[in-house]
Parts: structure tokens; C-alpha cells; sequence
């Protein structure tokens, strides 16, 4: 484990049964990274995050989170990370603020309540009993209660699920202040766009293994994947689909004098190369 890395893993194994939830991962996540991990139900996302935040024993590998076993680890090291789980915490008859504030009260040096109530858009609903929240909210709470300690490691599994659009992006906007807080956050989520926004690097797990791991404009060879290019010429859209797409736009760039009216240059997307790693079936 070096000192610049928050999470370290190595031949990660867990078996339930005869089933391999887990079957030799290796990650690699750096202090003040966004990380995503992606995957279909089912493939060892939750079994592995279980295990770096010290819920679950595994059967077989190395595990240095911040540079703790968390098998073995104490309350100091659990004061360090925050865990925003993919249900709901039991407060219902606990209003907004006072959720918070007790949770406040379990960190040596956490942030102010009403800071942390105001950044997740909770505001307006500090004074309301969370049984009465709707779904976003309460997973609006659910960040609160987990970035309320100043956490050097935030999990956040399936975070904006339940989420409408604005409210996704203004979640994109917390997490993006996170970081710049030098936050590292280890993100499951199964909206490909919001993994390609946040994280520097995303890895897809299926079936307990890693099949990729990079940032997400090379992940799987995308960046080498076939290229559309569509243009206007002679009144009419032409389509060509060419592993070369810098070639295809001198050719027209030199056959229409150097204007290429309405061109268009597009990559495979992140989830075309995630359902081509995963397959159809997995994927559903």
C-alpha cells in the first residue's frame, strides 16, 4: 500500500456456496479519485464495496483501505470513511435536522449540520419527520448522513437512484466539491452518463471478475472503436462508418474546400462498450 493510494485490493475472493460472488478482483483507487464501479445485478459490486467498508469478511485476498485491513479495523478508521447505502437508513420518526445532527455526533471533527442540510437540498425539509420524505429526499438525506463526518473515503452505492433529472445534476455538482475537497469516492451506479461525468476511471465487473478498467473514453478500446461521420454534401447527408475518421474529414475537408457543413464525428458510447463487455443478457 503506498501512500497514494486509498484503496488497494489483490486477488479479492468470496464465496457464497458454491457460488463466487467475488473471484480474484484487483482494483487500484488513488487518494482524491472519483472511481466507478459498473456492473449488472448480480456481478460482486456490492459483495466487494461490503468487504472495503468492513461489513463482510472475504475468503481470500489483500485489502488495504487507507491503509487498514478493514477486517481488522477500528473505530478511528471507520470515523474516516462515510457509506451512503443503496436502502434506506430506519429514521422515520426522526425529523431532517435531527438525523443529521445525531449522526454528527458520532465523527470527532464533522461538519456543521445545517451546512451539510443546506448542500444536499434539504433545506426546506429539515424540520419534517424523514417517514414523510419522498424517495429522493430521503436519499438526499442518505448523503448527508454519510459526508456529515469529513470523510477521506466516501461509498456511495446507487446514490441518485430515485433522483429526477435537475436533482441528478445538482447531486453531480455536491460530488464534484467533494473532490475538490480531495474527497475519494468509490461510486456503483447503473447510470452509465453519471459514471462517465463524475469518475476519472471506471472499472465493469461481471460475474465476480474485472473485464475492463480505465477512464471512461478508452475503456474497452472505445477510443478505437469504429467512428461515425456524417456531413452535408451535394444536398445530401452522407454516413460513413471507418475505424479512420480523421482521414474520411480531410478527403471531404479537401473536396468542399475546406468547409465540412454540418459534420458530425461520434465514438461508440460508454454504453455500447459496456454492453458488448457484459453482453445483452447480463446487462438486463
Amino acid at each position: 500500500m503506498t501512500d497514494d493510494l486509498a484503496i488497494d485490493v489483490s486477488g479479492l475472493r468470496k464465496r457464497y456456496g458454491d457460488l463466487w460472488a467475488v473471484d480474484g478482483v484487483d482494483l487500484q483507487v488513488s487518494r482524491g479519485e472519483c472511481f466507478a464501479l459498473l456492473g449488472p445485478n448480480g456481478a460482486g459490486k456490492t459483495t466487494t464495496t461490503e468487504i472495503l467498508e468492513g461489513y463482510r469478511r472475504r475468503d481470500s485476498g489483500e485489502v488495504r483501505v487507507l491503509g487498514t485491513d478493514p477486517a481488522y479495523a477500528n473505530p478511528l478508521w471507520k470515523s474516516r470513511i462515510g457509506i451512503v447505502l443503496q436502502s434506506d437508513r430506519d429514521l422515520g420518526d426522526l425529523t431532517v435536522e435531527e438525523s443529521v445532527r445525531h449522526f454528527a455526533g458520532y465523527y470527532p471533527q464533522p461538519r456543521k449540520p445545517d451546512e451539510v442540510i443546506e448542500w444536499v437540498g434539504l433545506a426546506e425539509k429539515r424540520s419534517a419527520k424523514n417517514a414523510t420524505l419522498s424517495g429522493g429526499q430521503r436519499r438526499r438525506l442518505d448523503v448527508a448522513l454519510g459526508i456529515i463526518g469529513r470523510p477521506e473515503l466516501l461509498f456511495l452505492d446507487e446514490p441518485t437512484t430515485g433522483f429526477d433529472p435537475e436533482a441528478r445534476r445538482g447531486f453531480w455538482d455536491l460530488i464534484k466539491a467533494l473532490k475538490a475537497e480531495g474527497t475519494t469516492i468509490m461510486l456503483t451506479t447503473h447510470y452509465l452518463e453519471e459514471a462517465e461525468h463524475l469518475a476519472e476511471r471506471v472499472a465493469v465487473i461481471s460475474a465476480g471478475r474485472v473485464l475492463a478498467c480505465g477512464d471512461p473514453d478508452t475503456l474497452g478500446g472505445r477510443q478505437r472503436g469504429t467512428a461515425r461521420v456524417s456531413w452535408l454534401e451535394a444536398g445530401e447527408v452522407r454516413v460513413v462508418d471507418t475505424p479512420h475518421p480523421t482521414e474520411v474529414v480531410l478527403e471531404a475537408s479537401a473536396r468542399l474546400g475546406g468547409d465540412v457543413p454540418e459534420l458530425s464525428v461520434t465514438r461508440p458510447t460508454l454504453e455500447q462498450v459496456y454492453l458488448q463487455l457484459v453482453g445483452p443478457e447480463a446487462a438486463e
